[in-house]
């Protein structure tokens, strides 16, 4: 008899599109990405049963398991935002599936704006959900919105290891660092000059100042 498998009450989406995502990125991501990818989806779901959210969990997972993605050799890209690398990986894989273009909008839209704070909480609850899994994982935010042994139980079943908060940071770093100019007016930004004392931001400021317009 086939078996759902649950963590801390929230079920895996058991569509055959959901298994093959996740063979994809089970296969394509490191292991700490995984395990990141999945405990941001349980912790998104986990938000969004606290607030009485109505969301799509397939299209949750879908953008949960994608986000990181343009963090990979073989999906990133030269010169764009590697959120958006993401955002396109998932926009490829769930066009040649079948899903609609609104559904697969969403996505996108989620994993794009996933490290952009202060504006997924206003869109689609996919979209807020994700950015909310994100910061729950990686930034520690939103520990309210989920019960400290839920939370437990996602880290059990995909562990942290020791060293996450340093490795995180560590792919974060490779998936960008010979593109710094993707990270103007993103958090990834602070990576960059975390990892390279000497790397020099665009400033906004001065592109107003200095650019060819007389005034």
């Amino acid at each position: 008899m086939h078996t759902i498998e649950r963590v801390a009450g929230i079920a895996v989406p058991d569509s055959a599109l959901a298994r093959e995502i996740t063979e994809l990125v089970r296969d394509t991501e490191t292991d700490l990405l995984y395990h990141h990818s999945r405990r941001v989806f349980f912790f998104a779901s986990l938000t969004g049963e606290a607030k009485a959210l109505k969301y799509d969990p397939e299209l949750l997972y879908a953008a949960a398991m994608f986000h990181d993605m343009g963090l990979m050799p073989a999906y990133s890209s030269k010169d764009k935002r590697f959120e958006v690398d993401g955002a396109d990986t998932a926009r490829g894989f769930l066009r040649a599936k079948g899903v609609s273009e609104a559904d697969i909008d969403t996505v996108w839209t989620a994993i794009a704006l996933h490290t952009t704070p202060g504006v997924p909480p206003y869109m689609k609850p996919e979209v807020a959900l994700l950015t909310a899994g994100v910061e729950m994982d990686a930034l520690g935010l939103g520990f309210e919105n989920v019960d400290t042994l839920d939370r437990v139980k996602v880290a059990e079943t995909h562990p942290r290891g020791a060293s996450f908060k340093d490795d995180i940071v560590d792919a974060f770093y490779n998936g960008i660092r010979n593109k710094p100019g993707s990270t103007f007016g993103n958090v990834k930004a602070d990576v960059m000059a975390y990892k390279e004392p000497h790397f020099q931001r665009t400033n906004f400021v001065q592109c107003i100042l200095h650019n060819h317009w007389p005034s």
